[in-house]
């Protein structure tokens, strides 16, 4: 059934997309919600128009401060998406980090070493990812921001240690800890009976750590039947640098991220920094990232890329492919 949507609702999309404040944006889901046709077309537009207004809702709840203006309880996004990293206490998401990016945080023998949050970027290819290390996550210590900053996030990685005794109770606990927050990890296979206002689903990965210890070879193999139907499991060291290009490579597919290049006519492309998009974002996307006026001003564009001729022609809903590298006409 076609979706049919009127002109007042294609208005208040172009103004959520050219909102810069939290406020704005969340004024334009509302009237895109109110402006909806309501019918069997329009129920998975429905439900991400819901799912987006609640995650908005998360991101201005984090900002605001713990006891007055003391701290702030939010960390600015960088880089083509933004990963927390969670688990139990002791499963290594701290030295992870420290190998997954350059970043030099504090590693510890002993329980709750993060107490606050802690970004770092992890470089891919050409594009960085923003890593962000959490607080441990257990039975008698979860702060409600923790919750709310993996709420507002493009993923997890969900570290577990494998040679953990109690490594089946360990995710276990961890999953249903995030669920009593409304939080969902969804692995291979989305969960469709959750109502997306109050639920966030958020794409995860097992992270399995120390695997590489023949010593945790049957934890392994007990993790991978009971949690290998449902998420995608990578087996690391953090300590050694084993399989870490496999954590960034599942980042990178997963979350369906593409490399847009701008080229100005007359000029070489500018390669050094790509604009990064979801597959399935369109021409009119790329040009309202380069500026806001260029998305209402855009008469058509050329494109450079894999499928397609050197400088063909496109139009708006031209579908971007990674390692496009797109030229404006204004």
């Amino acid at each position: 059934m076609p979706a049919n949507l009127t002109p007042q609702y294609y208005a208040a999309e172009e103004r959520y997309k050219a909102a810069k404040e939290n406020r704005e944006k969340m004024k334009a889901l509302k009237e895109m919600m109110a402006m909806i046709p309501k019918h069997k077309g329009t129920e998975k537009l429905q439900g991400d128009i819901k799912k987006k207004m609640a995650r908005l809702k998360d991101e201005m709840d984090v900002k605001k401060s713990k006891g007055g203006n003391r701290f702030s309880f939010s960390v600015e996004r960088e880089g083509a998406a933004q990963v927390m990293v969670v688990g139990a206490p002791n499963v290594g998401k701290t030295l992870l980090i420290n190998s997954l990016t350059s970043a030099h945080l504090e590693v510890a023998d002993y329980p709750f070493t993060t107490r606050i949050f802690h970004p770092a970027m992890m470089p891919y290819k050409d594009i960085q990812i923003q890593l962000v290390d959490l607080p441990a996550i257990s039975e008698q210590h979860l702060e409600n921001w923790v919750s709310s900053m993996i709420r507002i996030s493009d993923m997890i990685l969900l570290v577990v240690n494998t040679c953990c005794d109690e490594l089946l109770e360990q995710m276990e606990i961890t999953l249903s800890i995030l669920e009593k927050y409304k939080i969902y990890a969804e692995g291979k296979i989305p969960n469709e009976s959750l109502e997306p206002i109050h639920w966030i689903c958020l794409k995860t990965i097992v992270i399995a750590n120390k695997a590489d210890l023949p010593t945790c070879a049957n934890n392994l193999k007990i993790l991978e039947e009971f949690y290998g139907e449902r998420f995608q499991i990578i087996p690391v060291s953090a300590l050694n640098k084993t399989n870490l290009d496999s954590i960034k490579f599942s980042i990178v597919e997963i979350l369906q991220l593409i490399r847009v290049y701008s080229k100005r006519p007359g000029h070489d492309a500018e390669m050094a920094q790509p604009f990064t998009f979801q597959k399935g974002n369109t021409l009119l996307d790329f040009a309202q990232a380069v500026h806001k006026d260029f998305a209402r001003n855009l008469k058509f564009a050329r494109v450079w890329g894999k499928d397609v001729f050197d400088g063909q022609r496109i139009n708006k809903d031209y579908i971007l492919q990674d390692e496009d590298v797109i030229e404006l006409h204004l």
